[in-house]
């Protein structure tokens, strides 16, 4: 079964709404622990402050000690007590403050926005909110910012029920309902397996790193392991505390909600692939080729454009030569590179990808047939496959072809057959990221093969990748979870 328990720090605090059994005062609960052995609870904390060793803070803190599910938790109010945290990198937040002020309110120097539970009654500021509420999980959360030129966020506070006026009581009701019903909305029947996997997908995503017969495959596979994979969506941040594993199956970025997933459950101790540390440095091509050079790896010859730098541009054919590719920073599946003729082509095209980012990554053209794809886990190779160039094109992926882009054919072949030296070259690359789960895809150039990048979220279809592993494939994956969840089990009960 699964219980939420409402505490409030004074019964008068609920007095306005119906009488719950779900409702206790947070003395009652501090004294007498709720629920039984076989019940998952789950408890949202409504007293009137989390002050460090006050009632609040000790309702979240023994609520972890019981093994409760708790919001706020001890690590949330912690947060909130360092501002430092509230310079959230939230993209154009000037711009969406002035222009959610009316008119007649840009003498406003300050104001403020109440959340519940993420939800906030501007529209125009819904985003924001949640992107607080995912950071600081908070039942009530007040947003205050001011003007020094630009507006900023100046304080995140929780806020008791108590402080509620008519209209927010409602408000707060409503949120409640909906919020609870999401969040805990049946009870977990997957307590029959030994360990829980979030597996984050999209559906809707044109080229995802998984297509459904693949995702089946890794769910079957987690079941002959004990362990249940659970297929969840963007919309269930507030969910992943429930597992013991995060495993992204949806193309990867440093600014999206796959880095913020990953943050979260890292910071929830749980198992990730992609872990954030290895989003951040592989999907940023230029900290990528970087890294590789620092390490003495062989990669193609590469310069960084900036922004206004004309000389630098200018420069650029004499020491790459043409053909050249340019590529933006954070593309995916060939998106964002351009391959440019002569200067013409290349002020077009760099003028256009600058309009993205203010650094560039030009490299030497080099064309093969195919690229090398060596699939790492753990620092041992998992797969080899060759990506052939889409018909007719330069890349894998031709996405100016007339309807759906057009993919290159593919050749998976047993590691042991792929060439020695691409194996040992991806298995390098590969450990100056990290121990997930990566795809290496390389190039020979002559003789000498070279990286062209590290995947952290490499591409695993049905009928691709597993073409000579088949179902062993997925099942070699979902075994790295196991050895790693019960690994983390043993050190905690140690």
């Amino acid at each position: 079964m699964t219980r939420l328990v409402l505490v409030v720090e004074k019964a008068s605090d609920w007095s306005v709404y119906y009488p719950s059994a779900d409702v206790v005062t947070a003395m009652d609960y501090l004294r007498e622990p709720v629920g039984v052995d076989d019940e998952r609870t789950h408890v949202i904390n409504l007293c009137r402050s989390y002050k460090y060793l006050g009632t609040g803070y000790y309702v979240s803190l023994l609520a972890e000690a019981r093994g409760h599910r708790v919001m706020p938790s001890v690590r949330t109010v912690n947060d909130l007590r360092r501002r430092s945290l509230y310079g959230l990198e939230i993209e154009d937040l000037s711009a969406k403050l002035t222009h959610f002020l009316p008119a007649g309110g840009r003498d406003t120097t300050d104001f403020g926005i109440l959340v519940y539970f993420g939800q906030t009654a501007h529209p125009a500021l819904q985003d924001l909110a949640r992107q607080v509420f995912e950071m600081f999980p908070c039942p009530l959360l007040r947003i205050e910012f001011e003007r020094d030129r630009v507006w900023q966020i100046s304080a995140i506070k929780p806020v008791g029920l108590q402080t509620l006026d008519d209209a927010q009581e409602d408000a707060f009701a409503e949120e409640l309902d909906r919020f609870s019903k999401k969040l805990w909305r049946k009870p977990k029947a997957r307590k029959q397996f030994r360990y829980d996997i979030a597996m984050l997908i999209d559906p809707h995503e044109a080229m995802p790193p998984s297509n459904k017969k693949a995702l089946k495959s890794f769910i079957a596979a987690g079941k002959e392991l004990g362990i249940e994979v659970d297929p969840i969506g963007k919309n269930d941040y507030q969910r992943l505390a429930e597992y013991d594993g995060l495993f992204i199956r949806e193309t990867t970025a440093s600014n999206n909600h796959t880095y913020r997933f990953a943050h979260r459950a890292e910071k929830e101790g749980m198992v990730v692939m992609d872990d954030p540390t290895s989003i951040l440095r592989c999907t940023n091509k230029i900290f990528l080729n970087d890294l590789m050079v620092s390490r003495k790896l062989a990669v193609p010859r590469t310069e960084i454009l900036y922004r206004d730098d004309t000389k630098g541009l200018k420069e650029l054919s004499e020491k790459l030569g043409y053909p050249l590719v340019l590529k933006i920073p954070d593309g995916s599946f060939s998106r964002g590179v351009v391959k440019v003729e002569n200067e013409e082509a290349l002020n077009k095209a760099s003028a256009e990808l600058f309009q993205h980012s203010a650094l560039l990554l030009a490299q030497e053209f080099v064309f093969t047939e195919f690229d090398w794809r060596i699939g790492v886990l753990n620092n041992e190779p998992l797969y080899a496959c060759k990506y052939f160039m889409s018909r007719g094109h330069w890349q894998i992926y031709n996405h100016g072809a007339k309807g759906a882009s057009k993919t290159g054919d593919s050749e998976t072949i047993p590691i042991e057959r792929a060439p020695a030296d691409v194996v040992k070259l991806a298995l390098k690359s590969t450990q100056a990221v990290g121990d997930g789960l990566y795809g290496v895809d390389i190039k020979r150039v002559g003789d000498k093969p070279v990286v062209i990048e590290v995947n952290d979220n490499p591409s695993i279809d049905h009928g691709v990748e597993d073409e000579h592993l088949g179902e062993a494939l997925y099942l070699r994956i979902m075994q790295e979870f196991l050895r790693r969840m019960e690994r983390k089990r043993a050190g905690e009960t140690n």
